[in-house]
């Protein structure tokens, strides 16, 4: 826990980055880390794009009101939700379980039946709103991760959605970009917050224990 803390103490939403290249082994563990965040029902309805190529950086940088950390950066990871959630995604989650964990795909009719409550009961802009829910989840997972692994990260919702969906073509592949991060490393030369100290809330007025 220590090792996380001290990261998370170290870690600043970067808003200039000197260009460096981040070592794919550390891209590699922050996205490992990605696949391991929890989601409801573990469906994970949500694509997580990855994108070094600098000429589509540069491409989306406008969309982004023109944040530098776009092309400072090293990756941009974009966190895209499903734009509805469907029976045919559940059925083929329901077969993945089945496949990995080696049961009778009929032993999971009743957590099928949990997930089609969902796919059946709710509009589509409600299953929209839960899957970039979900998105957020992971979203964070990656913040920390990348805090473990030294790596800077910039959180970002300042970008027009549908802008990046265009660019990306992503309406066809039946996504909506939720939110960014841009990662690489801080240029301590012309960020001259990255030394600042963090200010939070203090605890005693973040948390309320209850009794």
């Amino acid at each position: 826990m220590n090792h996380l803390l001290e990261a998370l103490n170290w870690r600043y939403a970067t808003k200039r980055m000197n260009g460096k290249k981040v070592p794919q082994e550390k891209i590699d563990n922050i996205l490992e880390a990605v696949s391991l965040s929890p989601s409801s029902m573990g469906l994970q309805p949500y694509t997580i794009l990855v994108i070094e190529n600098e000429e589509t950086r540069r491409k989306l940088q406008p969309a982004a009101f023109n944040q530098p950390q776009l092309i400072e950066g090293s990756h941009l990871i974009i966190f895209a939700s499903w734009t509805d959630v469907t029976e045919d995604q559940v059925n083929v989650y329901i077969r993945h379980i089945a496949d990995v964990r080696k049961v009778p795909i009929e032993t999971l009719d009743g957590f099928k039946a949990s997930l089609m409550g969902i796919v059946n009961g709710r509009s589509t802009q409600s299953k929209a709103e839960w899957a970039a829910r979900q998105a957020y989840i992971a979203f964070g997972t990656a913040i920390a991760a990348a805090a473990v692994e030294h790596v800077d990260a910039t959180p970002m919702e300042g970008f027009n959605p549908a802008a990046v969906d265009e660019i990306l073509g992503l309406k066809e592949k039946g996504l909506t970009s939720v939110t960014m991060l841009a990662v690489g490393f801080r240029d301590e030369a012309t960020d001259v917050l990255s030394g600042a100290k963090k200010v939070r809330r203090s605890k005693d007025k973040l948390i309320l224990e209850l009794v």
